[in-house]
């Protein structure tokens, strides 16, 4: 067969070997960038040579995508893929370098741009009009065969092993498009900030003290015995004594840590938008948070401000959680004064308790798309945790047609009364739950976002697929019964956050009644932010982690001072740089946009940390291992 037949064929064979183009690939190409090949001995990406480029002397550097026998290969970096043709007369001489070459190989190539054969172009690749007639190739690193991953988006393994060689996977696009993204998205985060509204960017040390309360904190050893350092679960103080220090608007990029265990949704090292302000109010952050998110989103229109707000009462009672998810509906519905007229001992016996009540939620169409071992396996779920719950469901067959226990002993006016609070229809499922009030409602939150995923499950649209539904959600209790059970109470998020100020007069006298000035951004029923109005007298300070929170006050000596010395008021927020890149990107865990993650048990697979240290290094530090 003629060589220019075979050239023929093979093109066309390679028609189809493109790569996926980036749903945010103009935002990632919207920042000037005058020369992406600078200070290397590339003339250009493999993403950008066109028609325009025809006759040009180039060199490209690059991976081995793909090679068909000795006349084409495909190189690959992060901007594209270009087309390579080895010549007639260079085959002999390139033969002996190419023959063996692995995929995934490095290599440099020198060669001339020429216009694709007419009816060999590729539309769906960027490069697709043009081809690059190789005089010279220079194996800069070979690949071993076989690699346990592929750069290959269709190329699936399991995230353990993903995890395991990182560096590998961080060569598909998905994970590519990822870590650009962040890079970018901070970039005009740090823009916005610093060049239009006069932030400072400061950043605060790792090693540091215990902070009272919160969350459990890593410890690390020093060279003083029986002395620790303690990494800080956020830059709290320190961005509150910058405050004291005349930084009065400082903003970071900061590393944080928590030894929360294992958490799916979680990791111990994690990164936050860190910002404080000196004399502003509730109101001004959220205005900025807004402003700041608009900015920066990937697509512009895609953030419609100001964000609707909701207090922390009206989140639980609606949605049953402090972060509702308001892509869809199937809000709950408080029905105690209906129940307590009803014939069933198992309601009204419970009803007899000050604290209790009945709600309930209508799941549309559940019936029909839920078996009975999909409704008992949510509701099972749901309970988890939460002691004597009564629940109970009633599928709606037609109207005032109800299946199920309970049904029997409910008369039909009890029925309509709550099939015109729900709105049901036929095909619908009803969820009622008796018990105290607050794990009623925790129990049908969870319900609630159960019945939506197992609807989805089944290729039922529950969710709004359109945008992206933030929400603020205000007015927190400033302090929550002990987790452990202990008489007392703890802070609801941390013992800097300022009481509401219409409830200060009550922090001295009823301090489980004081709301706070806290706020969380909510996005997509997930926690993206969390900030508020901070303490700024020291007297309140002390008051609080002693008397209120049975704290030792001593340990924050330092911040008291600084509290007393001229501190003017403030307040910041933090927002969950990983999780709102996670929602961004559209992927279910921040591991996919973070660069070199932890497992959820806090290992790196990779590195195999943590790990043991010599007998040596534990004695430097006077530790002792109880095994």
């Amino acid at each position: 067969m003629a060589a220019k037949n075979v050239c023929s064929i093979l093109r066309c064979a390679l028609l189809h070997h493109t790569r996926p183009r980036c749903p945010f690939h103009r935002y990632l190409s919207s920042n000037v960038v005058t020369d992406k090949v600078s200070f290397t001995p590339r003339t250009h990406t493999c993403g950008e040579l066109r028609v325009a480029d025809v006759g040009k002397d180039v060199t490209l550097c690059g991976w081995l995508q793909y090679r068909r026998m000795r006349l084409f290969f495909i190189l690959r970096d992060w901007h594209g893929i270009t087309q390579t043709v080895v010549p007639e007369e260079q085959m002999e001489k390139l033969d002996g370098k190419l023959s063996a070459l692995t995929y995934d190989s490095v290599l440099r190539v020198e060669g001339t741009v020429q216009r694709r054969p007419d009816g060999e172009t590729n539309k769906r690749m960027d490069t697709g009009e043009i081809e690059v007639l190789v005089k010279d190739v220079q194996i800069l690193n070979s690949c071993k065969a076989n690699l346990p991953l592929g750069a290959k988006d269709f190329h699936q393994v399991s995230e353990a092993l993903s995890m395991k060689y990182r560096y590998l996977d961080i060569r598909r696009p998905a994970m590519q498009r990822n870590l650009r993204l962040r890079s970018a998205m901070i970039m005009k985060m740090r823009e916005f900030l610093c060049n239009q509204h006069g932030f400072v960017d400061v950043e605060t040390p790792t090693l540091f003290r215990r902070t009272p309360g919160g969350a459990q904190e890593f410890i690390v050893p020093s060279r003083f015995p029986g002395k620790f350092y303690s990494l800080p679960q956020s830059p709290q103080q320190f961005k509150q004594l910058l405050m004291v220090g005349g930084i009065d608007r400082y903003f970071q990029i900061a590393k944080c840590y928590r030894d929360e265990g294992a958490k799916p949704d979680r990791q111990p090292e994690f990164t936050q938008v860190d910002i404080e302000m000196s004399f502003t109010d509730q109101a001004s952050v959220m205005g900025l948070i807004e402003d700041l998110l608009q900015n920066s989103w990937p697509r512009a229109g895609q953030v419609n401000a100001p964000f609707p707000r909701m207090s922390y009462l009206q989140a639980r009672h609606k949605f049953g959680t402090d972060k509702p998810d308001t892509r869809f509906a199937m809000e709950l519905c408080d029905i105690t004064d209906t129940m307590h007229s009803c014939d069933v001992p198992a309601i009204t016996d419970r009803l007899q308790s000050p604290t209790a009540s009945v709600h309930a939620i209508c799941v549309p169409q559940a019936r029909k798309h839920l078996s009975n071992k999909d409704v008992d396996s949510v509701m099972k779920l749901c309970q988890d945790g939460l002691p004597q719950l009564n629940v109970m469901t009633v599928k709606i067959k037609e109207v005032n047609t109800w299946q199920g226990g309970v049904a029997k002993s409910l008369t039909e006016g009890v029925k309509q009364s709550i099939s015109d609070r729900l709105v049901v229809q036929p095909n619908d499922i009803v969820v009622m739950v008796t018990g105290e009030t607050d794990n009623v409602l925790t129990c049908l939150g969870r319900a609630r976002l159960a019945c939506a995923d197992a609807l989805e499950a089944r290729g039922v649209p529950v969710r709004s697929s359109a945008g992206f539904h933030f929400l603020w959600v205000e007015d927190f209790p400033l302090f929550l019964p002990r987790e452990d059970g202990e008489e007392g109470v703890e802070s609801a998020h941390h013992p800097f956050t300022a009481p509401h100020k219409e409830d200060e007069h009550l922090l001295y006298t009823h301090p489980e009644k004081v709301r706070s000035q806290h706020y969380d951004l909510v996005l997509n029923g997930a926690e993206v932010g969390g900030g508020s109005i901070r303490i700024h007298n020291s007297r309140m300070q002390r008051y609080v982690l002693e008397t209120i929170l049975k704290e030792d006050a001593g340990q924050l000596e330092h911040l008291l001072d600084a509290l007393d010395s001229g501190c003017p008021p403030h307040g910041g927020i933090a927002l969950g740089l990983d999780r709102l890149l996670a929602i961004i990107c559209g992927t279910n865990s921040i591991r996919d946009v973070i660069a070199f993650p932890k497992s959820h048990d806090g290992k790196d697979p990779m590195s195999q940390s943590p790990a043991e240290v010599s007998q040596a290094d534990l004695d430097r530090y006077s530790i002792s291992v109880k095994t």
